[in-house]
């Protein structure tokens, strides 16, 4: 079975085609997906395809992109929201100080507060981390992460890095960047164990090499899979295998 353990099918991007996207990937042995919503307008049609689908879930959380929206009121919100039992991570949340579309500080202060809403949750906490490596590792650190997992999303930094995260009990989530030509993913993930790996489309972006210049979709995970099982010169189901187990382990646990 193959996963797409994040992408964003409560966009409009896909309200033309969204139940034949959500086929595509079965037909494809996608057999798993968590569509992230980043924003409030976007919680409720999360939990609806995630309800509406067994093999979808649900994760929520404020984007870096729309910290200056974040407020306690909403943080109560996506609390009670958060309790669905399709609901199955808090993010994704982090910094994001490569496009700043809202005020570092305000960034800082909501990753921080929904970081600990996680805790309490006790539900896995996806990350975007993005020209903010230090103060997001930082804001980690000072956190009491409880018994919550922390989930990497489209890993983009160096391999001094990943090495930092994955002391620290991380998980990193490969995307279709790893196909790129000039990628410098593949000399990342080579010296990575696969037992810290997940794959993810970020779909409707970073549609992976060949389909590049279409809109991405979760059926295209599979490019991703084969790529890390040409890098690290392993059978690609014992890729699937093994990504499969993190998965459940980290999102899933006793939910069927």
């Amino acid at each position: 079975m193959f996963i797409d353990s994040h992408c964003h099918l409560e966009m409009e991007e896909y309200d033309d085609d969204r139940e034949a996207v959500i086929r595509r990937a079965a037909e494809g042995g996608v057999g798993r997906i968590i569509t992230v919503a980043t924003e409030e307008a976007h919680f409720d049609r999360a939990i609806g395809i995630a309800e509406g689908n067994p093999n979808v879930y649900a994760a929520l959380g404020v984007h870096p992109h729309n910290a200056k929206d974040y407020s306690p009121e909403l943080q109560e919100r996506i609390i009670d929201l958060a309790k669905h039992p399709k609901v199955v991570a808090y993010g994704e949340i982090g910094l994001d100080f490569f496009k700043d579309y809202s005020p570092r500080q305000a960034q800082k202060e909501a990753f921080a507060a929904q970081v600990s809403a996680a805790r309490d949750l006790k539900l896995p906490i996806v990350i975007h981390s993005r020209e903010a490596r230090q103060e997001t590792l930082d804001i980690l650190e000072s956190s009491n992460l409880g018994d919550s997992s922390v989930i990497i999303h489209c890993f983009s930094y160096d391999l001094a890095t990943a090495k930092i995260m994955l002391d620290r009990g991380f998980y990193l989530s490969i995307t279709g960047v790893i196909t790129y030509k000039n990628s410098p993913l593949p000399d990342i993930v080579r010296h990575l164990p696969l037992e810290s790996l997940l794959a993810e489309t970020d779909s409707p972006f970073l549609t992976p090499h060949p389909r590049r210049g279409r809109r991405n979709e979760p059926a295209e995970v599979v490019l991703v899979y084969e790529r890390i099982a040409q890098i690290l010169k392993r059978p690609i189901r014992e890729v699937s295998d093994t990504v499969e187990k993190t998965f459940t382990r980290l999102f899933l646990g006793s939910i069927p």
